[in-house]
């Protein structure tokens, strides 16, 4: 076993390791269905606070729906989908590279 540049190969073996680690899990963090379906959430429950408080004014200018609280109720519905997808199907964790050796 050599050393370069005051390095064993099992330190950068090390490194290597816990910077995929580190790499998976950010991959999980930034998982882009928890962002959707968080802001999904977040705005849905805005609209739909609006829809619910709207004036019949508002109403009839939408030709008598209440366009605001299905939308909200709509966007609702997509936010929590996109959670509960991430919960039941999570991100996989990073395969193994096939030129590394057995521990």
């Amino acid at each position: 076993m050599t050393e370069k540049h005051g390095f064993s190969e099992k330190d950068v073996q090390r490194e290597v390791t816990e910077l995929e680690t580190t790499s998976a899990t950010a991959a999980r963090i930034f998982d882009l269905r928890r962002i959707i379906g968080g802001l999904f959430v977040l705005y849905g429950i805005i609209v739909t606070i609006t829809g619910l408080t709207d004036s019949q004014a508002a109403i009839d200018k939408a030709q008598g729906v209440n366009i605001n609280l299905w939308t909200g109720i709509g966007m609702l519905a997509l936010g929590v989908f996109f959670l509960v997808w991430l919960k039941l199907r999570p991100a996989a964790p990073a395969a193994p590279r096939k030129d590394e050796p057995a521990e």
